[in-house]
């Protein structure tokens, strides 16, 4: 594609993620053909807090998916410089970068607060008669269409009220397809579009009024605070996701090999997670992960831009939380294992000499599936606050790659501030929040729905 301009980039991360979306939509693909499952999943949406949380979710795959397709720009020739050659910048863009029109490119000197027009701090400046003077020195990329200072709220109603008219326009086209086609449905859709207009909207009105105003402000590096918010989706979603599906298939097959087949295997995958769970698991996380680190370091030919490097060590955090987090998921797996298989029907089917790879099959993993799936949605909650508690102690991503964890590191120390730096955490938290409270109510759905346990489980046998 170097005649466009631009060269791909595939990460690791970007592979894995684009895999992962191929593998998870085949594979609900398949479960149609399941009546029961069917039906389970169909009491998941038929409420409008499902649908509600299932689109909110949604919006946050479809923003990391869109800041996964990356690229880097075509650097323009060198004046008397008589080459074909095309040199590319060292700078890694995503999709979502130019959506966002060029949010991150709007840089300040340091802090300033939402919707200012000067900046936190004072600065040594000139006056008009050449004097040294320290006072707050005015933006670069906010307000600088006023003619006044006064004119800033006016100004901002004005702007919200045209942002506002194309995030209706956008959002009537897109509700307006999904209508034409999901009409008549037994689901309420209608809840669903409602979640995306108001994102929609949102979305809309930041991306306009970032053109004239920070709307939540700089970092200490002049970064728009709701650019980096935004940008920490990706690594959020990604981390969780991925790191959910490193622990499934060590904790369910450790799980259900020592509540199917016990004796020694027992013994053996008992002592396994018993020891892994004595160890502190950010000691171990930490170890692991500086350990990397000195691999990155010791190797640096191996990463051709600075962008990759970042990748690989979250790529590594990923498998790290993975490997570190399975225990709780096996023991319950391997206790309900062991329930299962002293029923009488699985007893039965040991007496005509059923294979144990077909009872394994048949009857063993589909009556512990409600347990994967509600474990896979409450870990992925987890493990995204995990990331920024590792951010937080420094052993986290990258501080190069958008993340929360880092936002919520860089603003711990703002807060004692008189007046306090208080908008990097409140960008940080607001879509956090979003993300694990719409999981959590999510996952709270699917085990009403799949756990035989529940009540719903119960009236729905």
């Amino acid at each position: 594609m170097g005649e466009f301009g631009i060269k791909p980039v595939l990460l690791w991360s970007d592979a894995l993620v684009f895999m992962l979306v191929i593998v998870l939509t085949t594979f609900f693909y398949r479960l149609r053909n399941d009546p029961q499952t069917r039906e389970r999943w169909g009491q998941v949406f038929s409420s409008r807090l499902g649908m509600i949380t299932f689109t909110v979710i949604m919006v946050y795959v479809g923003i990391a998916l869109l800041d996964s397709l990356h690229f880097r720009r075509a650097l323009p020739h060198p004046e008397g410089v008589d080459t074909t050659e095309v040199f590319y910048d060292n700078k890694v863009t995503s999709v979502l970068d130019i959506m966002l029109d060029g949010m991150g490119d709007r840089f300040e000197r340091t802090y300033s607060a939402p919707f200012a027009l000067k900046s936190f701090e004072k600065s040594n400046m000139k006056d008009e008669q050449g004097n040294e003077v320290r006072d707050f020195e005015w933006l670069e990329h906010a307000g600088q269409h006023l003619a006044s200072p006064a004119d800033k709220w006016p100004d901002l109603l004005r702007l919200s009220a045209i942002a506002l008219a194309w995030g209706l326009l956008a959002s009537a086209v897109l509700v307006g397809a999904q209508w034409s086609w999901l009409r008549g449905s037994i689901y309420p859709w209608y809840a669903s579009w409602a979640v995306q207009v108001l994102i929609t909207c949102f979305m809309v009105w930041l991306v306009y009024i970032s053109r004239y105003y920070h709307v939540l402000g700089t970092d200490q590096g002049g970064t728009d605070v709701a650019y980096q918010s935004i940008k920490g989706i990706r690594t959020g979603v990604l981390l969780g996701t991925l790191s959910t599906l490193v622990m499934l298939p060590i904790a369910v097959t450790l799980g259900v090999s020592a509540g199917y087949f016990k004796g020694w295997v027992d013994d053996v995958v008992q002592y396994l997670y018993t020891t892994l769970s004595s160890i502190p698991g950010i000691l171990l996380i930490a170890a692991s992960v500086l350990l990397f680190q000195v691999y990155i370091d010791l190797n640096p030919d191996y990463f051709s831009v600075g962008m990759e490097k970042a990748d690989a060590r979250f790529i590594a955090l990923c498998f790290i939380l993975g490997l570190t987090s399975w225990s709780s998921l096996c023991r319950l797996i391997r206790a309900e294992t062991l329930k299962i298989s002293q029923l009488g029907y699985v007893q039965a089917a040991h007496a005509f000499g059923v294979s144990h790879s077909r009872i394994l099959g048949r009857h063993i993993l589909p009556n512990v599936v409600h347990i994967i799936l509600i474990t896979f949605v409450l870990d992925f909650s987890s493990l995204v606050l995990a990331e920024a508690v590792l951010s937080y102690i420094g052993v986290g991503i990258d501080p190069s790659m958008g993340s929360w964890g880092n936002m919520i590191n860089g603003a711990r120390s703002e807060l004692s501030r008189e007046p306090a730096v208080w908008w990097t955490l409140t960008g940080a938290f607001f879509f956090m929040f979003i993300l694990v409270l719409a999981a959590n109510l999510f996952s709270d759905l699917v085990r009403d729905a799949f756990d035989p346990r529940s009540s719903s489980g119960r009236s729905q046998a």
